[in-house]
């Protein structure tokens, strides 16, 4: 199959290009430029695919939580592509995705997103979920603290390993613990294809109209749920 991913939700953009079976990727550290950098290294991995856009059958998106920027414009531009060219939009929630670009990790591993200054997004999978495509939709919000407990919490029946990108504060936290942490180096546009591709096939393909970014907006400043 022909399909554009585009993955841009925190602390890294990237656009990739599946073009029957060969992947072709763009990486841009221009993050917070993701308005003026994201359409640009869509042209750039189209261009270096050789695919016309007119030959793509669907695009996947890192569909959040993550930045409410980010989102907003990984959303708004693979709207607009899909929009144009007639072709569905497959949203891919970015926690277990990133958490399945590990490989084959052994136990549990949590994925940990940035939410607000101080605050995560985390939820946890089984490594036998993430294998077979059996992702939860049970995101959690907190703060540091909260993050290390959960953590704590289910080390206590099985390995767990931690991920995500560049989590500076949780860090030297989790070094305290039994999880292992480890940064999302393999997570990128590339890692939304499986995904899409297993979302693609169900019978209820969600129309563009009716997909959102996945902000996760509620939250109670007091609390650690969500």
């Amino acid at each position: 199959m022909n399909i554009l991913a585009i993955e841009c939700t925190h602390e890294a953009l990237s656009a990739a290009v599946m073009k029957a079976g060969i992947v072709t990727e763009a990486v841009s550290a221009d993050w917070k430029r993701a308005a003026e950098s994201l359409v640009p290294l869509v042209e750039q991995v189209m261009r270096e695919s050789c695919l016309n856009r007119q030959e793509l059958e669907y695009i996947a998106i890192s569909s959040g939580p993550g930045s409410f920027t980010a989102l907003r414009i990984g959303m708004s531009v693979a709207k607009g592509i899909a929009y144009g060219l007639g072709i569905p939009l497959i949203p891919v929630p970015t926690i277990p995705a990133m958490a399945a670009s590990l490989g084959a990790a052994e136990g549990t591993v949590m994925g940990v997103i940035p939410a607000r200054k101080g605050e995560y997004y985390y939820a946890a999978y089984r490594s036998e979920e993430l294998a077979y495509g059996l992702w939860h939709d049970e995101v959690h919000r907190g703060f540091a603290a909260d993050v290390v407990e959960a953590a704590a919490v289910l080390a206590r029946s099985r390995e767990i390993v931690v991920i995500g990108r560049r989590l500076i504060e949780l860090t030297p936290l989790l070094a305290g613990s039994s999880a292992v942490y480890r940064e999302a180096d393999l997570f990128s546009a590339r890692s939304l294809f499986s995904a899409a591709e297993r979302l693609f096939a169900a019978s209820d393909v969600a129309e563009l109209k009716g997909v959102t970014p996945d902000y996760r907006q509620m939250f109670s400043p007091n609390g650690g749920g969500g």
